[in-house]
């Protein structure tokens, strides 16, 4: 059967480019692999002189990508504004920064209904949607009216917080609503999903009945509503695990990877990675540090703290205030701690090629992966497959990232208590070879046992077994312009069932 898949962002497989961000890195592989069609913005925006969107094609490994760009009128309200300022602070448990307009919420479902008339020049025979992601709640909804009644299944990678949080959300009902035209809903973790079935017995007063098996991912309920029947279940994401270790060994030879080594002059590493948001919790992970380093003097000169922070969405004003409060907070730890020959903290505000992160990740005795909310957390995932399993790093995990679910060998913590997080740092740092082997080996054990083309298939497989396969409305479907490769149209791509 033909597969598409919409997110937001996308991604091209180019080596040594720093990849923009987990959903992309994580859909790569998968995508190219099971050889659908990955739609998604293309980065660029237009004028609202164009009737319709203008879709254009490349090949993807087995498959292809197909973008389109959005109405500048339009994209900012979109994305900045409710996609973002609303949405993405609810979902992460921050109410107190939504920050949005009516008018945002109109560009974000005008972006939504151009989205769906998009999709359908792929919406033919046999195909099913499944949408990323939370730009585009509605977009299910927005299919449904204009006549698609293939599959369509929706992915939810950030956390669902709980009703109270939920509630906050400028249209939260009507958005829900829309939601319940997917005939399956996943989210990361078994909390998620229960979150949400309490949204919709309270808010909604609909029945969540049944306990069914959701694919390979345990078990899943059914919801019911004037819009048919909806499956609900958990679908944790992960990595290519071996991939990533292979590539990990490989990079010990990279240029950027020796100087980092040689630079530490015998000094341990402690890592982060992430974009610069206030879910990620890098104001704590500082202060945390930087509380290791005044309750235990004799850590000073002895490790280091890299944090690779990637700027993220700088236009808008809580991100703007939390870059100030990071350079602010490195500064202060620097100056405080620092030596003439020794710098407590190396804040770099740039990405990373994978190659070279895994490389990075190896080199690292401790692995800070903190965020106060997170639906998954690929970087956890990521740091534990690039160990050497002869003399592993130590992964330090916030117990409130949907990775805690499953890496269970990690030291947990909780990323709101400062003394807690430097504790453990130090207890990473001092950690014996047999215990650290221990501990790797039992996340080992839960990476290998699934891989983001396992979940893939798992998902799609699921909804496969959810959805009212209608018959195909070919007839009644306009065409949509589109550009490919010299002129040809989109491939005509399958997933294989196994």
């Amino acid at each position: 059967m033909d597969i598409v898949v919409v997110s937001n962002r996308v991604a091209r497989a180019k080596a040594d480019e720093p990849m923009t961000g987990g959903l992309a890195a994580a859909l790569l592989p998968a995508v190219t692999d099971s050889g659908a069609i990955w739609v998604g913005a293309s980065g660029r925006t237009r004028d609202a002189s164009a009737k319709e969107p203008f879709v254009e094609v490349e090949a993807l490994g087995k498959g292809a990508l197909a973008t389109l760009d959005l109405p500048t009128a339009h994209y900012r309200g979109y994305y900045e504004g409710f996609s973002n300022s609303a949405l993405w602070p609810a979902l992460h448990s921050r109410p107190d920064l939504i920050d949005t307009s009516p008018q945002d919420y109109a560009s974000y479902r005008e972006v939504n209904c151009i989205m769906a008339r998009a999709l359908l020049r792929f919406c033919r025979g046999e195909a099913m949607v499944w949408v990323q992601d939370y730009h585009f709640l509605p977009l299910g909804a927005e299919l449904r009216r204009l006549g698609v009644s293939q599959p369509i299944g929706f992915f939810l990678h950030t956390p669902l917080p709980g009703r109270d949080t939920l509630v906050a959300v400028p249209h939260h009902r009507e958005l829900v609503e829309a939601m319940l035209a997917y005939d399956l809903i996943g989210f990361q973790t078994d909390d998620s999903r229960r979150n949400f079935e309490d949204y919709l017995r309270r808010e909604l007063g609909l029945a969540v009945t049944g306990t069914v098996t959701a694919g390979g991912s345990g078990a899943g309920t059914v919801v019911r509503s004037r819009q048919g029947e909806t499956r609900l279940g958990a679908f944790p994401i992960t990595i290519d695990t071996e991939l990533f270790a292979s590539r990990a060994t490989r990079a010990a030879a990279r240029p950027e990877v020796s100087r980092l080594r040689s630079s530490l002059h015998g000094a341990k590493l402690a890592i982060g990675v992430d974009r610069v948001d206030y879910s990620k919790g890098l104001p704590n992970r500082i202060r945390g540090f930087a509380a290791l380093l005044d309750s235990e003097p004799s850590f000073r000169r002895g490790v280091t703290l890299m944090q690779i922070a990637v700027p993220s969405r700088g236009d808008i004003p809580a991100y703007k205030a939390l870059k100030s409060e990071i350079a602010h907070l490195v500064s202060d730890v620097n100056g405080r701690f620092g030596e003439p020959d020794w710098t407590p903290i190396r804040y770099l505000n740039k990405g990373y090629a994978q190659s070279t992160l895994a490389g990075f990740y190896r080199t690292a005795h401790v692995g800070l992966v903190t965020p106060l909310a997170d639906g998954m957390n690929l970087v956890a995932k990521e740091y534990v497959a690039a160990q050497n399993p002869f003399d592993p790093g130590v992964l330090v995990l916030s117990e409130f990232a949907g990775a805690a679910r499953e890496l269970d060998a990690a030291l947990l913590v909780n990323p709101h208590d400062n003394a807690a997080i430097g504790a453990a740092i130090g207890r990473a740092l001092t950690m014996s070879l047999e215990e650290r082997c221990e501990r790797f080996e039992a996340n080992m054990k839960v990476l290998r046992a699934s891989s983001v083309q396992l979940w893939f298939a798992d998902f799609v497989r699921t909804l496969d077994d959810s959805a009212y396969m209608a018959l195909p409305v070919v007839s009644q479907l306009p065409t949509v312009p589109a550009a490919g490769p010299r002129g040809v149209e989109a491939p005509v791509v399958r997933f294989e069932r196994h």
